[in-house]
């Protein structure tokens, strides 16, 4: 039965609606869909970010407050994480993805640096913010404060440099 629901979500409300026992059947949907088991397979925009970053966490995480009413638009990829594959993520390492912020839209093509940011903002619904961090008078300024943030983070945020070449853990002093 729940094989059946993993099929994407047209398939889930389907199956749903043919069943006999259709009021169990729309709660183990709606139990699923929470779970991101029925439903599309991946997100239409991937966010490539350092769960090992509070402050890119902090950013993450009201970024998925923002997109928690458009579920399966943005899918927040944790490149920390043991399990990372950059196969599944159009070939950025993770040393790539520690150096700057990366994004792979809707098309499948992958965005870097500020450009990301503005598809990141734009696909949970800050599109406005994105067109004013890439409009002309704006954009140099962009580019320079986030190549500073880019280059300093680690130190910022208590790690060393190590951590772009290999996993990394924040230190304890």
């Amino acid at each position: 039965m729940l094989s059946r629901m993993r099929v994407g979500s047209v398939a889930c409300v389907r199956y749903a609606l043919n069943s006999r026992a259709a009021g169990e059947e729309t709660h183990l949907l709606r139990t699923h869909q929470r779970h991101r088991t029925c439903g599309p397979k991946h997100a239409g925009v991937k966010v490539l970010y350092d769960g090992l970053c509070p402050i890119c966490v902090t950013e993450i995480r009201f970024l998925q407050f923002l997109q928690r009413n458009r579920p399966g638009k943005v899918d927040f990829v944790d490149i920390s994480l043991s399990g990372y594959d950059l196969e599944k993520n159009k070939d950025v390492s993770y040393e790539m993805a520690m150096e700057e912020m990366h994004v792979i839209d809707e098309k499948d093509e992958v965005h870097r640096g500020i450009p990301a940011f503005a598809v990141m903002y734009s696909a949970v619904g800050l599109g406005w913010l994105g067109r004013l961090m890439m409009w002309s008078p704006v954009r140099p300024l962009m580019d320079k404060s986030y190549a500073v943030f880019a280059r300093n983070r680690l130190k910022w945020t208590g790690r060393g440099e190590e951590c772009a070449k290999g996993r990394c853990q924040k230190k304890t002093h």
